[in-house]
């Protein structure tokens, strides 16, 4: 059955959601490659990307509030700047966050399963798994699954951050100079994936179909949770460095782990890696709900198989996108790595969020709540962070968003051929048989 989505999430609920996307992302994972492009100066990088998120954070709150509907940037580019705008920024958003997606079930299995490589490929399925079967149970269990995921993994990071404190071997000297490594190429690709980690205010936007008042509630559940999960960033950041330095960061996959026995506090590694899987698990089950609305979103307008614009009646999801999205990210989960999903994934939604800048610069007066300039700043941003990603990472994310345009073409093409199928046929029969008996030459 196709219809609308209900209106269930107020604004602690949805500043939860973001949240839970958010911190699982940044603190168990992105530290690591952003330290091995810039040093210490990923704490400079962090900064950036967090500037360029509240740009497009204020962005995605305005549009929200003028058309609140499942779909985000994806909706909000088709009605401000065109069809294909939108279907660019949709199609940068489903697949760059599949791609978190399989960075954080990658993320969990990781720390769950520290030894075999394919024990922790299979926890990570299993997590894939598990939280696709929570969503497709309803939106109102998705946030209260979701506070809990959030409550746990904020205690572990408290714990973290006492721990490298008390450890005894953390000190300001192992962070060095900020430039010792990449100099300003290095600092703004940093930004680039950690702006990874920033990415999880767009699951309120996109949420907006379920959201009570969403004109009141998203503007003021996006900022709130981005810099609640700024300042976390930045304490945590400095403390891991302070405790191991860059390059002990940037040769672990679990820098968090790695940061705390340099602190000497090996006693609290339990803790990061239960905080770690649970982080993970949020992160993952805010963002398969996010992805599932967004490909809802599209193949309602035909961008993406109309098949999956189907909502199951009784608890009002949308049962068969999730399910793909699900398809996809446990096909990706067997198949890469984690700092090669994250720099696609930063790709993909530098994409979508400078499409909402674009598009928010356009609303008029009686939509605007902040200036233009901010959204001309996170414009140049987008793209500029984009530019800086590394090669390997820019190069697949052009090639898959070409594909996405020769997809959404066929799909087109085979739309538009089948409405003139439909016409002929409706207008064949007209024609009655005493007409046709009066007209034999024909």
């Amino acid at each position: 059955m196709s219809g609308s989505l209900a209106r269930r999430l107020g604004t602690t609920d949805a500043v939860v959601i973001g949240l839970g996307s958010m911190i699982g992302a940044g603190v168990f994972s992105a530290f690591a490659p952003a330290a091995a492009a810039a040093g210490s100066g990923l704490l400079i990088g962090l900064l950036l990307a967090a500037g360029v998120a509240y740009c497009n954070a204020i962005a995605s709150a305005q549009l929200a509030a003028q058309y609140p509907t499942s779909g985000g940037t994806y909706v909000y580019g088709r009605e401000r700047l065109g069809e294909w705008w939108g279907f660019l920024a949709g199609w940068g958003f489903v697949v760059g966050k599949t791609a978190s997606c399989a960075a954080m079930a990658i993320t969990f299995g990781a720390y769950v399963v520290p030894g075999s490589e394919w024990g922790r490929r299979a926890a990570a399925l299993a997590a894939v798994v598990l939280l696709t079967g929570a969503n497709l149970r309803g939106i109102s269990r998705t946030a209260r699954l979701a506070r809990v995921l959030v409550a746990a993994s904020l205690a572990a990071l408290a714990i973290v951050v006492a721990a490298i404190g008390l450890g005894g071997h953390a000190s300001s000297s192992h962070i060095g100079s900020v430039f010792a490594r990449g100099g300003v190429y290095g600092v703004l690709q940093a930004a680039g994936l950690l702006f990874f980690a920033f990415a999880g205010y767009a699951r309120i936007a996109t949420l907006g179909e379920e959201v009570r008042d969403p004109a009141r509630t998203i503007p003021r559940a996006i900022p709130l949770a981005l810099g609640i999960t700024v300042v976390l960033y930045l304490v945590v950041g400095v403390a891991a460095l302070a405790a191991a330095g860059p390059a002990v960061l940037a040769a672990s996959h679990a820098p968090i782990t790695a940061a705390v026995r340099a602190a000497g506090a090996a006693w609290s590694v339990p803790v990061v890696r239960v905080g770690a899987a649970v982080a993970s698990l949020g992160s993952l089950l805010a963002l398969i709900a996010g992805i599932g609305r967004t490909t809802l979103a599209m193949a309602r307008n035909d961008d993406l198989p109309r098949g999956l614009a189907v909502i199951e009646e009784t608890r009002q999801v949308p049962v068969r996108a999730e399910l793909a999205v699900a398809a996809v990210v446990a096909l990706l989960v067997v198949t890469t790595d984690l700092r090669g999903a994250i720099g696609f994934s930063s790709f993909g939604v530098l994409l979508y969020y400078a499409v909402a800048n674009a598009s928010a610069f356009t609303q008029d007066a009686a939509h605007r709540r902040w200036p233009r300039a901010l959204n001309v700043i996170g414009l140049v941003g987008c793209v500029t962070l984009v530019a800086t990603l590394p090669a390997a990472s820019v190069a697949v994310g052009v090639a898959v968003l070409l594909a996405g345009v020769v997809l959404r073409a066929l799909l087109r093409r085979g739309s538009a051929g089948t409405s003139r199928g439909t016409r002929r046929t409706v207008r064949a029969p007209v024609q009655s048989p005493s007409s046709r008996r009066r007209s034999p030459g024909r």
